[in-house]
């Protein structure tokens, strides 16, 4: 066994081999695999199995399409093929018209990805699947390349392929201690000896949290039973002449596919539970958990009503095993939060259908820094602190009981809530606010109009239009007062803060004191890694302040590229300071009646910052907006929140002030063209795509500058554009296909309805030569082709004349 490595990945299922032999593709060939028994003998050894092309975001798709690309050439391998039912055809059932225009929206989102999904009846759901009813059921969503692995043929054989390149596997050799030493180099300690390695990746399936607390971290990840059967032979299935597709059914919680002769049938049961909570045997190897079909009888029943073969026919074999849940359902792949050369590929719940994919991005981040795809879906920073395993298990078992239940937008399932609350949550919830989730926080959405009201989740407009668009109107037209909370906030200090900023942001940094800039990071490919709002409290203090949800992220980029001499120290103050938003016409009179001072526009101009008390608590403000009408950033210590809180409401009294939510925000910042991290500002794209280039100086350094410089030679592979959608039946949804000439031409990225302009607006990357003003287009909402023309950036006050009023 060498004793150094490039890489050493720990665990030998379907997430190790894959990243393995993924990282060989990328041309490492010093990598190495250990397994702490034999390869598979986790929770793939029992999987069932299904390789689907579905996802709930491209990001999904895109990884399970090339699952499926490698699996089809593994399979075709004329020395050592390996079964794959491909393309058995697969059926995700609905009973609802709600379900069935998610799936139109997936299906419009898919396309843009080069996959082909199709929604089809109740009729040919039954005529393509012979054996179920039609009771209770609407229609459906087909996916032509659905079907089913051996998940041992597969993992030996990315092994093979892995050793072939000169990759090392290893059996028989756990993991006993991991120690990082001061070069951010790991020593991995095994009984057979100790490894020096550059980047180690937990690959560890349901045993991710003993490596990781090897690393001194928790991963959000829980295991879940889950029980599947294998029937006896079906008469009607071994006389078909062909193989019977796939059955997903969100109305009775099982799935189903054809084993031989007979069927696997799978349940996600509503009584379910959470396994290995308090610690894992370690001899549980190639092991399953005691049968159990009590606890799915009533979901075996409805599997029976809505293929009644079952009913008929004898049990086989019953498999009761582990599998991994985070707490969104989605898997961790990427950085380790924290760490430095640490990389996880984990809490896979589909891992042998997607597996491949996982790898294969995952391989691209180790050796490139990035992947193809934006993989902040993926990301494991995308959970913060409050990821603990009680709130895993929580949501474990949430997601479980809703396996096939996609979210709707605006969806925020209940279990575990409230994670994150300020001293406000309660004062908020009893003047009628509703609440949506960002980070684990509890953040205002809209004001209910009376206490009975309620919201139908749906792809279209709903009851909530009126309440956002009065929340906008009290914006628009006097004064409203917001709570945002979990703002991502670091204080930056030390004399050389400045010029360290200057060297990672691609533009200008605030020169002056007291003054407020927004800045863009690069990552080395010269795309978009980050959006800041930089605040220059004094000489060497600046205050960066990213999404809410970059949390992790950012901390991890900054300390990343840290100067090594100590000019620079990061203090994060996200936890201990929430944003009161203060905005509108009349915002500024109701801040000059409770902080002292000349709070005049001659006085404080858009992009100002003052450090000053609201009332009696100190405060920073800010005078910034994303809105598009004149706004102030009041930052105070969430211990005296609910002081400068009741300050602002008395003194806004007067001037008929209104509470507003993150949706009113949402519909504004649209009308003024100002992007959203993660829906516009992606890792696919620079900003000369984005549209950024006012905040670009190519005369100065800055991190990917010279890739930047590349791309810009070659010219924008898309361009972000503004488009007017010409209905007003529901907004293009993040995914939809952008139409010309009945082929893709670009995807949406975020939507909404404009209730300043009165325009259904959307943005989304289209072919260059398609983004010019006028240009008409159409988008796929929920399968209805709707026109759509190309329209100004802003089509909000332009000039910004609301941000800049006139000085007295």
């Amino acid at each position: 066994m060498r004793t150094t490595a490039r890489v050493v990945v720990i665990g030998g299922g379907i997430a190790g081999c894959s990243t393995l032999y993924h990282l060989t593709q990328e041309g490492w060939s010093d990598v190495m695999l250990l397994e702490r028994n034999e390869l598979t003998s986790g929770t793939t050894w029992h999987s069932s199995a299904q390789v689907t092309n579905f996802g709930m975001n491209q990001t999904m798709v895109g990884l399970k399409s090339h699952s499926i690309r490698l699996y089809r050439e593994l399979a075709g391998d004329p020395d050592h093929p390996i079964t794959y039912h491909h393309a058995d055809g697969g059926i995700r059932l609905a009973n609802s018209e709600g379900v069935m225009e998610g799936y139109r929206h997936f299906a419009s989102m898919a396309r843009g990805m080069g996959v082909e999904f199709e929604v089809i009846d109740a009729a040919e759901c039954a005529r393509r699947h012979p054996l179920i009813t039609r009771d209770n059921l609407l229609g459906g969503l087909w996916d032509p390349l659905d079907g089913d692995i051996d998940p041992a043929q597969l993992c030996q054989a990315l092994a093979r392929r892995a050793r072939k390149a000169g990759a090392e596997l290893h059996r028989q050799t756990p993991v006993t201690a991991l120690r990082q030493l001061p070069d951010d180099s790991w020593i991995v300690s095994t009984p057979k000896g100790d490894i020096h390695a550059g980047i180690v990746v937990n690959a560890c399936g349901y045993r991710v949290n003993e490596v990781g607390a090897m690393m001194g971290v928790h991963h959000p990840v829980a295991s879940m039973e889950h029980q599947y059967l294998l029937t006896e032979e079906i008469p009607a299935i071994r006389d078909a002449g062909r193989r019977m597709p796939l059955i997903r059914c969100p109305i009775d919680d099982f799935y189903c596919r054809q084993e031989k002769t007979g069927l696997l049938v799978g349940f996600y049961e509503q009584d379910c539970r959470t396994w290995g909570m308090d610690g894992i045997d370690p001899h549980f190897v190639n092991a399953l958990c005691p049968d159990d079909l009590d606890r799915v009888a009533d979901v075996f029943e409805g599997a029976v009503a809505r293929i009644p073969a079952l009913g008929e026919v004898g049990i086989r074999t019953v498999i009761n095993g582990p599998i991994t849940y985070t707490i969104d359902g989605a898997p961790l792949v990427g950085p380790i939060p924290g760490k430095r050369n640490a990389f996880c590929i984990i809490g896979l719940r589909a891992g042998l259908g997607e597996g491949g994919g996982h790898g294969w991005l995952l391989a691209q981040m180790i050796v490139h820094g990035e992947a193809c795809y934006d993989t902040w879906v993926l990301d494991p920073r995308r959970f913060t602190a409050h990821g603990t395993a009680e709130l895993t298990a929580v949501k474990a078992v949430e997601d479980y009981q809703n396996e096939f239940r996609f979210h709707f937008p605006h969806e925020h399932r209940p279990a575990g809530r409230p994670v994150k609350t300020t001293p406000l949550y309660r004062v908020l919830e009893a003047e009628g606010a509703v609440f949506d989730v960002v980070n684990g926080w509890e953040r205002l959405a809209y004001v209910r109009p009376s206490q009975d009201f309620t919201e139908t989740h749906t792809f279209r407009f709903n009851e909530t239009f009126d309440a956002v668009g009065r929340d906008v109107a009290a914006v628009h037209n006097g004064v409203g007062l917001t709570e945002i909370n979990g703002f991502t906030r670091v204080e930056i200090t030390g004399p050389g803060a400045l010029t360290w900023l200057d060297g990672i942001i691609c533009g200008k940094p605030p020169r002056g004191i007291g003054r407020v800039g927004l800045a863009y990071l690069l990552n080395h490919h010269g795309c978009i890694k980050s959006e800041a709002t930089l605040a220059r409290l004094d000489a060497e203090t600046i205050w960066y302040g990213a999404a809410a949800a970059a949390e992790w992220h950012e901390l991890d980029w900054l300390s990343m590229h840290l100067p090594k001499d100590g000019s620079v120290s990061l203090r994060p103050l996200t936890n201990d300071m929430t944003i009161l938003l203060l905005a509108g016409p009349r915002a500024r009179r109701v801040l000059s009646e409770v902080a002292r001072g000349d709070w005049s526009a001659m006085a404080f101009p858009w992009l100002s910052v003052r450090r000053t008390h609201v009332g009696i608590v100190p405060a920073v403000v800010l005078a910034v907006s994303y809105s598009g009408e004149e706004a102030f950033e009041i930052h105070v210590p969430n211990a005296q929140l609910l002081s400068a809180y009741l300050c602002l409401r008395a003194a806004g009294e007067a001037h008929g002030l209104r509470l507003f939510g993150s949706r009113a925000i949402e519909s504004m910042r649209l009308e003024k063209g100002y992007l959203h991290w993660k829906s516009e500002l992606i890792t696919e794209f620079d900003p000369y795509e984005a549209g950024l280039e006012r905040f670009v100086d190519m005369g100065k350094g800055f991190v990917g500058k010279a890739a930047l410089e590349r791309r810009r030679a070659a010219g924008p592979r898309r361009q972000l554009a503004c488009l007017a959608l010409d209905t007003t039946t529901a907004p293009a949804h993040a995914g939809a296909s952008v139409m010309h000439a009945g082929r893709v031409a670009g995807t949406v990225t975020s939507g909404d309805w404009g209730h300043r302009t009165g325009l259904n607006l959307a943005l989304a990357y289209v072919e260059p030569d398609l983004s010019a003003v006028g240009t008409v287009l159409a988008v796929d909402v929920l399968g209805m082709v709707i026109d759509a023309r190309v329209i100004p950036s802003s089509p909000f006050d332009p000039e910004n004349r609301r941000l800049r009023p006139a000085c007295p």
